[in-house]
């Protein structure tokens, strides 16, 4: 018995690590809650608005979302000469949270008055049907602007600030060991933040009538981002004030060299040149490119699906509630699963598993759209009808390949970073995780946007 509970014991880990780690874990719920709120609601937005639809996504992620995320790398590269570091995570994060908050109180209501559609639909009469796409991203300009901002959260919050963070207090052996499972805690809060936006999709039933349901919506969700990134700022102050300080946690020598250390300012031209001079960060943009190419052509196409399915904006976003929930669920498994995977196969094997995935599981959803009439038998038998089936089976499909990209594709991607210089972790990060993302998602939007010029609309493309 004593034998078993110093087992017990042994698998915990010491006060030092756990003072850094369960805050960061903590820091990582909150930033993941609100990914997973803003990524549901900004399909919703852009999929379900007036003359919109899933088509109008690849155009917003080439035009719009990889010009902000260039940009975005230049002025954070300047922070990065000009600020302390948690300087920068203060400074990136806080005007996310003001604007998200401004969109629902100040913005959506006022869309109305905001949005151009007179005008555009004198411009769409002169136009083929080809551009009714990128048109429908200039009359509902604000819902893009929403798509984008809530698109760069994602990269730069959580893909950028926050791992930059964790790199800059985790060893590597500390990230080998707790990496993995670093994003449990993070994963229950896509079950619960998407449980939070079925529970606020499903309050329409008791709105009186005249009033809009998705507003109302959009204001608890939005309060609730806002809410959860003012938990996220006060954990980051915290670590700051007590575990950055602290030289059982953090080693000050090295803290102190950082500090010491003279920045070089480069220029936007500079940085480039200084990335592209690096094999090892060209590879990781590869890795990340090619995600992002192979998950746009998917995703995209099964949005067109479900949106077909659910044209209300209250029942398309109470579907993502649960498939984020059920995204969370499968992660926290395959996140279990992920530390026995580096134990017994390394690195190399754990990192192939995530394209091995979404090759496997693209190919079944495709399958099923293309052939649909083979499969309306089979549908039948099931109960079901063949857009439903696709529906699932394309959700299925994404919540696959996100858990694995979870659970050890960004495990293995941020582990990749820990031996590189602190010039090489800041600006290659920033140049990988908000560059290279939106730009494979924008090689994937080009094909898509080819295929909608060509053939008149996304349907028809798939």
């Amino acid at each position: 018995k004593k034998g078993f509970i110093e087992k017990i014991k042994s698998k915990i880990p010491p006060a030092s690590e756990r003072k850094k780690l369960v805050p960061l874990a903590m820091m990582f719920f909150f930033i993941l809650f609100n990914y997973t709120i803003l990524r549901d609601t900004k399909d919703v937005l852009m999929v379900t608005a007036k003359k919109s639809g899933a088509e109008v996504i690849p155009f917003i992620k080439t035009y719009v979302n990889l010009p902000a995320a260039i940009g975005f790398t230049a002025l954070y590269s300047k922070l990065c000469d000009r600020m302390e570091q948690k300087d920068v995570f203060y400074a990136c994060t806080i005007p996310f949270l003001v604007f998200f908050l401004a969109f629902a109180f100040i913005i959506f209501p006022n869309v109305g008055f905001l949005h151009p559609h007179a005008f555009v639909d004198k411009i769409a009469m002169a136009l083929p049907e080809g551009f009714g796409a990128p048109l429908a991203i200039v009359r509902n300009w604000s819902f893009a602007l929403f798509y984008v901002m809530a698109e760069m959260w994602g990269s730069v919050v959580a893909s950028l600030l926050f791992w930059s963070f964790a790199n800059e207090v985790t060893t590597v052996d500390e990230a080998k060991k707790y990496y993995p499972l670093f994003g449990l805690g993070a994963n229950v809060a896509l079950i619960f933040s998407g449980q939070y936006v079925r529970f606020v999709s499903a309050m329409r039933a008791n709105l009186p009538p005249g009033v809009d349901p998705w507003g109302v919506s959009l204001k608890y969700l939005m309060g609730a981002v806002v809410a959860s990134g003012g938990c996220l700022i006060s954990l980051f102050s915290y670590m700051q004030r007590k575990v950055m300080t602290d030289p059982n946690c953090v080693d000050q020598e090295k803290q102190a060299a950082k500090k010491k250390k003279k920045k070089v300012k480069m220029g936007l031209r500079d940085s480039a040149k200084f990335l592209m001079s690096s094999s090892y960060i060209r590879d990781l943009a590869m890795l990340v490119i090619s995600y992002g190419m192979c998950i746009n052509l998917v995703e995209v196409s099964w949005k067109s699906k479900l949106k077909a399915a659910y044209p209300d904006p209250n029942a398309y976003s109470a579907f993502m509630g649960n498939f984020s929930s059920a995204t969370g669920s499968v992660t926290l498994l395959m996140m279990l699963l992920g530390r026995k995977i580096f134990k017994h196969f390394g690195w190399r094997k754990a990192a192939m598993v995530t394209p091995t995935m979404i090759g496997v599981t693209g190919v079944a959803f495709y399958a099923l759209t293309i052939f649909a009439p083979f499969f309306e038998p089979i549908a039948a038998g099931l109960g079901t009808t063949p857009l439903m089936l696709a529906v699932i089976v394309g959700a299925a499909q994404n919540i696959l390949s996100k858990s694995s990209k979870y659970s050890l594709f960004d495990p293995c991607k941020e582990m990749a970073y820990i031996p590189l210089d602190q010039d090489s972790k800041t600006k290659g990060k920033a140049a990988v995780d908000v560059v290279g993302n939106p730009l494979g998602k924008s090689g994937g939007a080009l094909i898509q946007q080819i295929l909608i010029f060509g053939v008149g609309s996304l349907a028809a493309a798939t």
